[in-house]
């Protein structure tokens, strides 16, 4: 198990390293809070419906549903799941209503034993102009692990 919680911490690194100058060039226009139905990671991949909400200071909050799938080495069963990204946008006056809407693409890596914890990285939206925080915080109970590829898709 330690090696498996090694494996994950290294991957999150990885992930957020490679976009850690990307985001840096972008401008932080909000929150994404995301609830991610229960399930279980068939080993290559998964398949999860989620809600979540975009919060922007002085806008009103928009809900969004959607789905993350993920490819790659994913095993176990996990409960539901709370993930929290900080959005990050190439300009403020591009972000219109609606405007997260549309499939993002990116790396996920996540390890439990009990209670867990994860990071995604994933960039898209509205003409790839979003990304979204290489280091989200997502709290999680089950058994899991998982290092995958990840796609979102927003409507």
């Amino acid at each position: 198990m330690k090696k498996i919680i090694a494996a994950a911490v290294a991957a999150l690194v990885i992930a957020a390293s490679g976009t850690a100058a990307q985001a840096q060039s972008r401008v932080e226009v909000g929150r994404l809070s995301c609830d991610v139905a229960g399930g279980i990671g068939f080993i290559i991949g998964s398949s999860k419906d989620m809600t979540c909400r975009f919060i922007r200071k002085g806008h009103r909050t928009e809900v969004y549903q959607g789905r993350i799938d993920k490819i790659g080495f994913d095993i176990g069963v996990t409960g539901r799941t709370q993930i929290e990204w900080l959005v990050f946008s190439g300009s403020t006056n591009r972000v219109g209503p609606r405007s997260l809407a549309g499939t993002y693409a990116g790396a996920s890596a996540e390890a439990t034993l009990g209670v867990g914890l994860g990071a995604n990285w994933l960039v898209g939206g509205s003409q790839r102009g979003f990304a979204l925080q290489p280091w989200s915080i997502q709290g999680q109970t089950g058994l899991n692990y998982s290092v995958a590829l990840a796609g979102l898709t927003l409507y």
